[in-house]
C-alpha cells in the first residue's frame, strides 16, 4: 500500500522553506531561546564535536522488530519479525530521509534544546511517513482538562499549521518548570558558549583590526579636523593590520598612553579551555573521546568507549525505543500489538573482563569434573554450553593392563 501511495506522499506535511523570493523577509521561528540553542551548534567547535558525535553514533545503531517475549523468556530468544509496515516506515521514514539521517537529525534537536518532534503522515489512520521538524517551530496547545489538545507548527513565512495529537510524536528531556517543553544541556551552558565564541572572535579581530602598539594618543590641544584626519590616517597606514604589527610609533605633538591590559592578561587560552570543559561536563562526555588526553593508552581508551556507550548512547536509544513502542506502534492498530522494537547493543565487549570470565568458568568446570560431576551438569552450573565435546581421559597403565587381562580372560 505504501508504494502505491508513494507519488501522493512525496511531499512534506508542513512547509520547510519560504515561498518568498527574498529569504530575508521570512518570518522568524517562534522558538526564541530554542532557536538560539539550535544556532549554538555551529558557533563553538567543542559543542559541534560532541553533539555531532552523539547524533551520529545514536543513528548508526541497528534496530529490529520482535515478537513480544513471554515473561521470563530471555531477550535473545525472541522471534524476529522481518516484514511489517512499521519496520518499513522506520527504515525509510519518507522519500527524502533514510533511518540514519532521520535519527541523526532529530537527535541533534534533542541534544540542543532538549526536544525532538516527528510528524506522522497517515493514510486511512495508518502511518506511512515520518518527518523531523525543528522544535523551535512547534508550540503546544495546552488544555486545562485534557492536558494537551494538539500542536501548532509555524512555517518559514509565518503560516500556522495545526496538528492533532496523533500527528505528532514528541521526545523530550523533561523540563522541571514546563510540563510541555524540554530542557537540553546547551541551555545550561549558554554563557560558557558565549565566552568561548567571544574569545575566539576577539582573537580574530585583534589580528585583523588592532593597531599595535595599542593604547591612547593624548595631545595637549584641540586638533582641527584636518589635523585629526591626518593623524588618524598616518596611524592606520603605519600600524593597522597584521603586517604592521610591533612597528615603532612616531607621534608628533602627542603623548602615548599605554593600555592597562594585554592579550596575555586576558588569558583567552585558559578561558577557552575552561569553556570547553564546561561544555563536555554538561553532556557527560568522556574526555578521551574528544582526543584531548595526552596520557591515553589502550586500556583507558577502551574503558572510555564503554563509558561513552553506556552513559551516552544507550540512554538516547532508550528514549527512542520508548517512543517507538509507546506511541508509534500503537498507531498501527492490531498489527502493532504483540511486537516491539529493540536495538543492537552499542556497548563494546570488555576483552579483559571476558577473558577473566572464561578463565573463571573453565576453572570452576574443572573443579566439578574432578569431583566426578557429569560434564553436562557441570557446564549447566558454571554457565558453559551443555554440549561441550570432551576428549576421553587417557587410560592409565594399570587400567590398560587390567583391561587387557580382562579381555584375555
Amino acid at each position: 500500500m505504501r508504494s502505491l501511495l508513494g507519488g501522493i506522499l512525496a511531499r512534506a506535511p508542513v512547509p520547510y522553506a519560504s515561498t518568498r523570493q527574498n529569504a530575508f523577509t521570512s518570518a522568524p521561528a517562534a522558538g526564541g531561546d530554542r532557536t538560539a540553542q539550535l544556532n549554538a551548534y555551529g558557533s563553538v567547535g567543542t559543542l559541534y564535536a560532541i553533539v555531532s558525535s552523539l547524533a551520529y553514533d545514536t543513528a548508526a545503531v541497528d534496530w529490529h522488530l520482535y515478537r513480544t517475549a513471554v515473561p521470563g523468556t530471555a531477550p535473545e530468544h525472541r522471534e524476529e519479525v522481518t516484514r511489517h509496515l512499521a519496520l518499513d516506515v522506520w527504515n525509510k521514514p519518507n522519500p527524502f530521509f533514510h533511518r540514519q539521517s532521520f535519527v541523526e537529525t532529530f537527535q541533534q534537536h534533542l541534544d540542543l534544546p532538549g526536544e525532538a518532534y516527528w510528524i506522522v503522515v497517515k493514510t486511512a489512520s495508518t502511518p506511512l511517513e515520518l518527518w523531523p521538524v525543528r522544535p523551535d517551530r512547534m508550540e503546544p496547545v495546552p488544555s486545562a482538562k485534557e492536558y494537551l489538545k494538539g500542536w501548532v507548527y509555524t512555517g518559514p513565512d509565518g503560516e500556522k499549521v495545526p496538528l492533532d495529537l496523533d500527528e505528532v510524536i514528541q521526545i523530550r528531556l523533561p523540563n522541571p518548570t514546563d510540563p510541555y517543553r524540554g530542557m537540553g544541556p546547551v541551555g545550561s551552558i549558554l554563557a560558557d558558549l558565549d565566552s568561548a565564541r567571544f574569545g575566539a572572535e576577539y582573537n580574530r579581530n585583534f589580528f585583523i583590526n588592532s593597531a599595535t602598539p595599542g593604547g591612547i594618543i593624548k595631545v595637549d590641544k584641540r586638533l582641527s579636523d584636518d589635523e585629526f584626519d591626518e593623524m588618524r590616517d598616518r596611524w592606520r597606514e603605519q600600524h593597522q593590520g597584521i603586517a604592521q604589527a610591533h612597528r615603532v610609533a612616531i607621534i608628533e605633538q602627542g603623548e602615548w598612553v599605554e593600555r592597562n591590559y594585554s592579550m596575555k592578561d586576558m588569558a583567552f587560552a585558559e578561558l577557552r579551555n575552561l569553556s570547553s570543559e564546561k561544555i563536555r561536563e554538561a553532556y557527560r562526555y568522556p574526555k578521551p573521546m574528544l582526543g584531548t588526553v595526552e596520557d591515553v593508552n589502550r586500556a583507558n581508551a577502551a574503558a572510555a568507549r564503554v563509558i561513552y556507550a553506556e552513559g551516552c548512547t544507550v540512554p538516547r536509544l532508550e528514549r527512542i525505543k520508548l517512543a517507538l513502542n509507546g506511541f508509534y506502534l500503537p498507531m498501527f492498530g492490531s498489527t502493532g500489538k504483540g511486537v516491539e522494537f529493540d536495538y543492537d547493543s552499542p556497548v563494546p565487549e570488555d576483552e579483559e573482563l571476558e577473558q577473566k570470565d572464561r578463565t573463571s568458568k573453565a576453572q570452576a568446570f574443572k573443579t566439578y569434573i574432578d569431583a566426578h560431576v557429569s560434564p553436562r551438569a557441570a557446564a549447566q552450573v558454571v554457565g558453559l554450553p551443555e554440549d561441550l565435546e570432551m576428549d576421553p581421559a587417557p587410560a592409565t597403565a594399570a587400567e590398560g593392563a587390567g583391561g587387557a587381562g580382562a579381555a584375555r580372560s
